[in-house]
């Protein structure tokens, strides 16, 4: 089994191992290649603005990063065409589909650059360009693979005429024109040969050369080589698909449902997630994933441990059906918590309506799961992943839960990803993300930014100031944004604007985003009113960062609209992260 995902750099160690096999394969597969240009892959994806060609990458590899082939579309985006400068099945897979995938997922790219074709290079099956019979059935038995996807030589010109007079096996120039059926002109595949020529064989092709062969393109359209592998093309309309990696991981907290609390008001009830799964289903945008099993350490490095055994042990103790509520808060003398596991709730609690149950802890514990499988997706290699969970998490702190938050799943995950690079955590529920505040105060490397009701009049009252700007290391590595008690789309957007700027000018890798539905008009909780265009306008703008984004669901109530106006904003999200990779 393998999966194909697109390297887009060498920030990841998955990537980094990815990029040192490729360049491996390269070495084995086309010795021709100087070192110097295999040396060169990983900073032609790094920093394609130094070199005409913007170089995309891609691998066949599974699960334990193993890679099982690799394809490298050159995009050149003033004449707006593609050249498919490598694409190569590992030692002993060829047969196994790696290549075909490959190349699917190569034609979807260029599909979605709206490029006007991919040409690219192939060996002759001539016997007077090629000699060998071995190799030329070897050169045969490649153009018989792309001619299945409609991909033909161009016939008429001298391309194929070799540099040394000598030379055998001189390439064809191979043209896909994505099933549109639409005609090569002339004058458009000369200004291609000249650049492809000019820009890969620089070293090679003297100027005299090169004009030879642009100038010997004389047919208007330029003609394709009639099928001789294949009997019948595939038909001229492909519809493209996503591929996997284009797609937004969703992970599912599957045991949320058993933390149900029956009691009259109690908002944050299992029909959230059916809501929004509803409408989620209604577009072709999520990859299903499973959450997986992480030990409590990950919770422990951002709770702490005597609040994380509290909250084990009295819902291990309570017995089914039962709910207890905060009513005994010793705030007087914290050093002497009350014995009795019962009154000794509100020592860790911040309100007086967060119960703890039996299965309070087993669905916080999943709901961190699924987040941490989540984050750890997008170490390999998703663009975008979306947890949705609950129990919610962003006002659970270092050490007390409330506002019907046990663990910070959002905190945790920003954790687990900041041992590759710096992460900001961008929080848009209508109420402070008091959670992340204290957990990440006096850390440099974890931005925190939350867009909330002011305290003044907003829960949870006590934090989420303008002046909290974080302490120590984390001094600026805090900004709130306090916002009046009525809002609209246009005002949200605004405060949108200015938190981005903020995340942009901190430079980080990862973003993780504590996704509020409650800013809704109508949320029982909340006193603003943006609509569903309103979430897709803050999806566009968060996508237009372009950087790998973690979402964890945090609250909205009206399960009326919580459904659309999620959907509506993972498409905004996933529309402009696709525009802003895209034009990378």
């Amino acid at each position: 089994m393998f999966r194909i995902r697109r390297i887009y750099d060498a920030v990841l160690p998955l990537n980094q191992e990815a990029l040192r096999q490729v360049q491996a394969i390269l070495r084995e597969q086309f010795p021709y290649v100087s070192e110097d240009e295999v040396e060169a892959l990983p900073e032609k994806l790094r920093n394609p603005i130094k070199y005409r060609f913007r170089s995309l990458g891609f691998v066949a590899d599974d699960w334990q990063g193993r890679v099982q082939g690799f394809a490298l579309l050159m995009h050149e985006p003033k004449l707006n065409f593609c050249f498919l400068d490598f694409i190569s099945a590992g030692a002993r897979l060829e047969g196994r589909g790696v290549g075909g995938a490959l190349y699917q997922r190569v034609r979807d790219e260029a599909i979605a650059l709206n490029a006007v074709g991919i040409f690219f290079e192939c060996l002759p099956d001539d016997p007077v360009l090629s000699r060998d019979p071995v190799v030329r059935r070897q050169n045969a038995n490649r153009l018989r693979f792309y001619e299945r996807f409609g991909a033909r030589p161009i016939v008429g010109t001298r391309y194929e005429t070799p540099v040394k007079p000598d030379s055998d096996n001189p390439p064809y120039l191979v043209f896909d024109g994505l099933g549109r059926g639409a005609p090569l002109r002339r004058d458009y595949a000369r200004a291609v040969t000249r650049i492809i020529l000019e820009a890969k064989y620089a070293h090679l092709c003297p100027p005299a050369y090169v004009a030879m062969v642009v100038e010997s393109f004389a047919d208007d359209p330029v003609r394709l080589r009639e099928p001789r592998h294949v009997t019948q093309e595939r038909p001229l309309s492909v519809p493209a698909h996503r591929s996997a990696d284009q797609r937004i991981v969703l992970v599912v907290n599957d045991r949320h449902h058993i933390h149900h609390v029956h009691e009259r008001g109690y908002v944050e009830s299992p029909v959230r997630i059916n809501s929004i799964l509803r409408e989620l289903e209604r577009v072709d945008l999520f990859l299903r994933v499973s959450p997986r099993h992480f030990g409590e350490q990950h919770i422990l490095d951002v709770h702490d441990q005597g609040f994380v055994t509290y909250f084990k042990r009295i819902c291990e103790d309570l017995p089914p059906g039962k709910s207890i509520y905060p009513y005994v808060f010793p705030i007087r003398n914290v050093a002497r918590p009350p014995k009795e596991l019962a009154v000794r709730a509100g020592y860790y609690c911040i309100d007086t309506f967060t119960p703890l149950n039996r299965n309070a802890f087993l669905a916080a514990k999943r709901a961190v799961d699924s987040a941490l499988t989540a984050a750890e997706e997008i170490l390999h290699g998703a663009r975008l992943a979306y947890a949705l969970v609950r129990p919610p998490g962003h006002h659970a702190e270092r050490r007390t839960f409330g506002g019907f938050c046990y663990f910070n799943s959002t905190a945790v995950a920003a954790h687990y990803l900041s041992a590759l690079g710096k992460v900001a955590i961008l929080d848009v529920d209508y109420h402070h993300g008091n959670g992340q505040q204290d957990i990440f105060y006096e850390r440099g490397d974890v931005l925190t930014v939350s867009i909330h009701g002011h305290p003044r009049f907003a829960y949870p009252y006590f934090s989420g100031f303008e002046e909290e700007r974080g302490a120590g290391n984390g001094l600026g590595a805090n900004v709130n944004i306090p916002l009046g008690e009525h809002l609209d789309g246009e005002g949200h957007r605004k405060a949108l604007a200015t938190a981005l700027r903020r995340i942009r000018q901190f430079g980080p890798q990862f973003l993780v985003v504590a996704f509020g539905l409650d800013t809704a008009k109508g949320d029982p909780t909340g006193s603003w009113s943006l609509n569903a265009r309103d979430f897709e306008a803050s999806g566009e703008m968060i996508g237009a960062l372009g950087l790998p984004t973690l979402v964890i669901q945090e609250g909205g109530y009206d399960h009326r609209v919580i459904g659309v106006n999620a959907r509506n904003f993972f498409q905004g999200l996933w529309i402009a992260h696709e525009r802003s990779v895209i034009s990378r």
